[in-house]
């Protein structure tokens, strides 16, 4: 569960980019330092940040890459602060690049390895304004309240429609995960599909309206189950633009 921003600085700044990366557990400041390239796939940058005893110190490493699909630049970074490595890419929204502006957000990178959704209890509810959902996704060994934010990244029918974040100590949006808008082929009733990256795992479910809740703003999370109805992507993790 990761969330940060990055911005470009002017070309004659001893780092390319400065930024913040937040988590769980940290909030960090990071600079992205240009570094010599041994070969076509050897990092573009050394991630560095200051530790408590005022020392600068590399965390990771990044690269200067290009979206398959989308053609759109954007920066990989693999980084680890001493809980283990984790990658995270830096993107920008549509209007930061029809602006040309040096911003970026930070979303994270989850793996593919999804666990069963068990007992799984939920619930969805479409907020008023801002075309946003609110929710809680909770077992025994976990209780999640996040927020369903449309995605500004989408430019292609397979991209996830909202972005899922939940809220760390201080307060700062942190995404853990994807949503799809769909509908069911043998009901032809509307719900939602989502990935979230849950402290146990990947978790896929569905979020759904009973025969009560139809036509309302409610929905009831229910683990997923694999009719071949769910969204191209939405096995995929968060891709780039999710």
């Amino acid at each position: 569960m990761f969330a940060g921003t990055l911005t470009r600085n002017v070309e004659t700044a001893a780092a390319q980019y400065t930024g913040m990366i937040h988590g769980a557990r940290f909030d960090i400041a990071i600079q992205l330092e240009a570094r010599a390239k041994m070969s076509e796939r050897s990092p573009d940058f050394d991630v560095t940040a200051v530790n408590k005893t005022g020392r600068k110190v590399r965390i990771g490493t990044a690269w200067n890459e290009t979206g398959n699909t989308s053609g759109n630049p954007y920066i990989s970074m693999q980084i680890d602060v001493g809980l283990g490595p984790f990658r995270v890419n830096a993107v920008q929204t549509k209007e930061a690049r029809a602006t040309q502006s040096g911003a970026f957000e930070i979303i994270p990178l989850v793996s593919n390895g999804l666990m069963k959704s068990g007992s799984i209890s939920g619930e969805l509810t479409a907020m008023d304004a801002d075309n946003a959902f609110t929710g809680y996704i909770a077992n025994m060994m976990f209780d999640l309240e996040f927020m369903l934010i449309e995605n500004s990244y989408k430019s292609e029918e397979t991209h996830p429609d909202y972005r899922i974040e939940v809220s760390s100590p201080r307060g700062t949006p942190i995404r853990v995960g994807s949503a799809w808008m769909a509908k069911s082929s043998r009901t032809g009733n509307d719900y939602l599909s989502l990935l979230i990256n849950t402290p146990d795992g990947d978790l896929r479910v569905n979020a759904v309206q009973n025969e009560e809740q139809r036509g309302g703003q409610t929905f009831s999370i229910i683990p997923f189950i694999d009719s071949g109805e769910q969204p191209q992507d939405a096995g995929t993790g968060l891709s780039l633009v999710a």
